[in-house]
């Protein structure tokens, strides 16, 4: 059931007093909680798991009730339910919502309601967080004041309730556009005041969003999207079909019109077919294309080893590819689709090319974490899926070792096959997914290990390499088998690393 902006009003005007339910006590959940609370509602938190200690303390602090363990009879009264991302619509309390034409919203569609302050949006199975992360770093060297939220950082809506934007009971035209004008990054620096008022236009919000956070949009409607690539990943959430993984991704366009504008990869044939229907439609975004392998109408691309815009009938040149401060053919990718975003907010072109040369990327993607005797440990731990470690071991041109492995999500790891007979001679597997991973890759490579814990997987690497070559953490799978996050995988790994001796 797809919500209008009338539809989406009415919830608004009866959100105090109204019972609402929110499914999943995850970060993005208890951050939705905390907002509808703000707003007066009569907050209901149920996860089917356990909730973690600090975010019970975050609910009973607020004096949110909360259920662990399963979901009781008062889960299914609510008025409405907002869904953690963590949580797929298949699970059955979803299903019993939907079923009885109750609105089941997403963390970011709720979030959205209580801005009015445009939205860069940035979505794909790869490259997510590096480009948001970049287009934030253009942001800061303009000057611009900015959020950063989303799958990265804070989540939108415990952004908005620590920027105070939600006044209990108050009209989507009567909320206070508020914002300290600093990095974004959930620190309270600022430059040009924290808390300082601003209207809309003075700060944008910059949001990194997963399919699972674009399932169940109604209104949600970036001022500028960005679509990165589409390769095969969480299919398990999406009845192992790439047409319905893609079709959510697709959402992120699903309410943009004329005035706003769809940033989109050329060169991945299921997204630029996507841009083609658009093209269609009476009411369509802007489209900006980026391509590293041919010219676009509209967009950025390469020519004789300059990157061009060619936006509205004039072509410009930006800078050299060689230039970039990341390299390689998916960070090529990510570099344009970050400056066709910065250039869609106005941000001047001697900008971008400082912040395109200049940046250096973010934690936990090809991240080096020490070499020693010779042997460079890259952490990759935010490779969660076979696409993203194909790019990390193409970026690589030595010989390695390479560690996989964690929470399957209905993986072909034999997409590796030539890159690993290329470039690694051993495999350490670790995590649930070890047996699958020796399975269909274990003959591919001339050693293959498995290991209980990251502590045994990288002693084990050690011994295995050799001076000049890599040991790197890539694990093509999630991490919630052994870790909170792959931001927790990575730390351990570069703590177990740095106690190599």
């Amino acid at each position: 059931m797809l919500l209008n902006s009338t539809h989406i009003t009415q919830l608004k005007q009866h959100l105090p007093g109204t019972k609402v339910v929110v499914i999943g006590a995850a970060r993005s959940g208890v951050g939705a909680a905390e907002l509808l609370h703000e707003a007066g509602a009569a907050v209901f938190v149920s996860d089917h798991g356990s909730i973690a200690e600090p975010m019970k303390e975050r609910l009973q602090t607020r004096g949110i009730a909360f259920e662990e363990g399963g979901h009781s009879a008062a889960a299914s009264d609510g008025a409405f339910a907002v869904l953690s991302p963590g949580v797929p619509t298949q699970a059955a309390l979803v299903q019993e919502y939907l079923h009885t034409h109750k609105a089941v919203v997403s963390e970011i569609e709720l979030a959205s309601w209580f801005s009015s302050s445009p939205i860069v949006a940035i979505t794909g199975s790869n490259g997510k967080t590096t480009v948001s992360s970049w287009i934030q770093d253009c942001f800061a060297r303009a000057g611009r004041p900015h959020q950063l939220a989303g799958n990265i950082g804070m989540a939108f809506s415990e952004q908005c309730t620590k920027l105070g934007l939600v006044q209990s009971g108050a009209s989507h035209s009567d909320l206070t556009n508020q914002s300290s004008s600093g990095t974004g990054t959930g620190q309270d620096d600022s430059n040009g005041g924290a808390g300082s008022t601003l209207t809309r236009g003075e700060y944008y919000w910059i949001l990194e969003v997963s399919s699972f956070q674009l399932d169940h949009i109604h209104t949600f409607s970036p001022d500028v999207s960005v679509l990165l690539n589409i390769t095969p990943d969480h299919l398990d959430r999406y009845n192992h079909s790439m047409d319905d993984y893609a079709a959510s991704k697709f959402r992120i366009t699903q309410q943009q019109s004329a005035g706003q504008t769809f940033i989109y990869n050329y060169d991945d044939l299921r997204v630029r077919s996507h841009a083609q229907q658009l093209l269609g439609q009476s009411n369509a975004p802007r489209l900006w294309a980026f391509s590293t392998q041919e010219a676009v109408v509209e967009g950025a691309f390469l020519h004789n080893n300059q990157i061009i815009f060619r936006l509205n009938n004039h072509e410009e040149i930006l800078m050299s590819p060689f230039e970039l401060g990341l390299q390689g053919q998916h960070n090529l990718q990510n570099g344009l689709a970050t400056a066709l975003a910065a250039r869609a907010c106005e941000i001047k072109n001697e900008v971008i090319r400082e912040s395109l040369s200049r940046f250096t990327g973010v934690e936990h993607r090809l991240e080096v974490v020490r070499e020693l005797e010779g042997i460079k440990y890259i952490n990759d731990s935010k490779a969660t899926n076979v696409n993203a470690v194909w790019f990390a071991l193409d970026s690589i041109k030595t010989p390695m070792t390479l560690i996989l492995g964690g929470r399957d999500k209905g993986n072909d790891y034999t997409e590796l096959r030539d890159q690993l007979i290329e470039k690694v001679h051993t495999v350490i597997a670790i995590g649930e997914s070890r047996d699958r991973i020796q399975e269909q890759i274990g003959d591919m490579v001339p050693h293959f290990i498995t290991a209980d814990d990251m502590r045994g997987a990288v002693r084990a690497a050690q011994k295995q390499a050799k001076r000049g070559e890599v040991v790197l953490l890539s694990p093509a799978c999630s991490s919630f088998d052994m870790f909170d996050s792959y931001e927790h995988r990575g730390r351990e790994f570069k703590e177990c690393v740095q106690h190599l001796s």
